[in-house]
Order: C-alpha cells, then structure tokens, then sequence
C-alpha cells in the first residue's frame, strides 16, 4: 500500500530576473495574480490534495514571503475593530487550517534539483509533492490532487506533463512515455531542455512532482547538468529503469507565470474567474 503524500516542497530560492525591477527586493513568489501571492495559490492547491506539511525552500531577500505565512495580531484586531470582517476573513485564508510550515535556507542556488535536496531532513522516507509556484494551474481538482490520486494507484513517481511547441523545447524537461491508462503514461526516457531539432518528443514536465523518496539517493550522486546545475530531471532518469515513473496528463489550464506574458494572462483570467472583468463573451460583445 502507498504512503499517504502528507509534505510538499517549494522551490522559491530563485532570484525571478525575468521580473526585474520589480523584484529586487519582493521574492516572485510574491507576485500577485488579482488579490493573492503565487506562493498562496500554490499553498492552497497542496491543502487542497490533503497535504499537511509545506516546506518552502528560500534564499535571501525571501523574508517576505515567511511573514505572509504568519499572523499580524495587531492588523487582525484592526480590521475586526472596525467590522472589516470580510478583510479579516481573506487576511486569515492566507494559512489553510490544518497545516504548518517550515522554511529551509538554500544558502547556494544549485538548481532545482538542489532546492529539492534541501528538503530531505524534513521529508525524510515519504514520498512528497514537489510545486513551483510560479506555474499557476487552474484545475478542478488541482493538479496536486491528480498527481497524488495516480501516486496512490501505482505507488510510483508522477510527472505532470503537456505538448509544447516543439520550439519552446529547450526550456523543458522532455519526456518519452508509453500508453498505461487513461491520461497517464509510462515514462521511457527523458532529457533537460534538449534542442527543438533534437527533441525526442514534444510532452514536456511542467511545475508538479509526486516523489517517492528513493529521488533523494540520486540527487546526491547526480552530477551537475545542464547550467551547471542539480536538475532534478537527471535524477528522475535514473529511476526510469526500476520502472516507477509515470507521466500525467493533467486536466486543467497552465499560467508560466515565470514570464510577463504568461503572468499578465494569468491576472486577466483569474479577473474573469473572479467577475472583476467581464467575461471574453461580454468583451468580444462590446
């Protein structure tokens, strides 16, 4: 029988200069999509899949993001003083009931891979999620939940993965799979950010991890990659041949929130979800 996934761990240690100015001193996983961080939607979405324990892996100038995570008494009796209580109900979403935090220093920025190796102490032999924040998914059930689902199923790691264009390849970890079942998949082969012209296929691993914890043995031999970076799809390849990786086509709608293009969608969705802009129907009608 699987272990049930109760840990998830975020990789927000990176310095997001694709948003610079703006983030010189907010962490971009502090960025907002309407009225919340990225780091909560990605907090949220973990809950959401009955995990218990967060562990937010940060690096300098990541303080923010610790402080979102924690209550401000005085602000809370603020608003309640003054019968603001749909503010002190949207201060208080900020933490979903029922889980507790811990925040590593990833004092050297060696990759993903590293990032997630950071977590080991914490995770210890559980299987755990993996979420970069900064792929926003809106999916019902979230992605973390399908990934988990499948996970329970087959006691094996799952990869959430979509088609690319075959141009935006090498941004990607790339996978080969073979048919299992319905929307899942079993992993062949995989390689980091391979050239479009080289590709062997165009399925690319986007934001979402289930881990068994044997990931861990093989981040620390896995030699440095491409970047000279830990990639944590070098390690996943070393498991493909004990036969327990998997692959899932994941229901649901992907923000690269990691670019301005895909973050400026990203706000204008949500707006819509949220009835802030009208609908694409109503505008298209205007």
């Amino acid at each position: 029988m699987s272990q049930k996934v109760r840990k998830a761990v975020f990789p927000a240690a990176g310095f997001g200069t694709r948003f610079l100015p703006a983030t010189k001193a907010m962490p971009k996983e502090m960025m907002p999509v309407v009225d919340k961080p990225l780091i909560q939607y990605a907090v949220e979405e973990a809950a959401a899949a009955g995990i218990e324990q967060m562990i937010i892996i940060t690096g300098r100038n990541k303080r923010a993001i610790e402080d979102h995570f924690d209550r401000i008494p005085e602000l809370e009796q603020e608003l309640l003083a003054k019968g603001k209580h749909d503010l002190y109900k949207a201060l208080h979403s900020a933490t979903p009931t029922g889980v507790n935090f811990i925040f590593i220093r990833q004092s050297e920025q060696l990759g993903l891979g590293h990032a997630v190796l950071c977590a080991q102490p914490v995770v210890g032999d559980e299987p755990f999620a993996v979420i970069l924040a900064d792929d926003l998914i809106d999916a019902s059930p979230g992605v973390t939940r399908q990934l988990v689902e499948a996970y329970e199923k087959h006691n094996a790691s799952v990869l959430a993965v979509q088609d690319v264009p075959r141009a935006e390849t090498n941004r990607y970890g790339i996978v080969t799979s073979t048919p299992l079942e319905d929307g899942i998949e079993r992993v062949t082969g995989m390689i980091e950010k391979p050239d479009p012209a080289t590709a062997p296929s165009t399925l690319a691993v986007v934001g979402r991890y289930v881990l068994r914890p044997e990931i861990f043995d093989e981040l620390a031999t896995t030699p440095r990659g491409s970047g000279g970076e830990i990639q944590l799809t070098d390690a996943i390849a070393r498991r493909i041949i004990y036969g327990e990786v998997l692959a899932a086509r994941f229901k649901g709608t992907r923000f690269d929130c990691g670019n301005k293009e895909g973050f400026l969608a990203a706000n204008v969705a949500f707006a819509r979800k949220q009835g802030i802009l009208p609908s694409r129907r109503s505008t298209d009608e205007v």
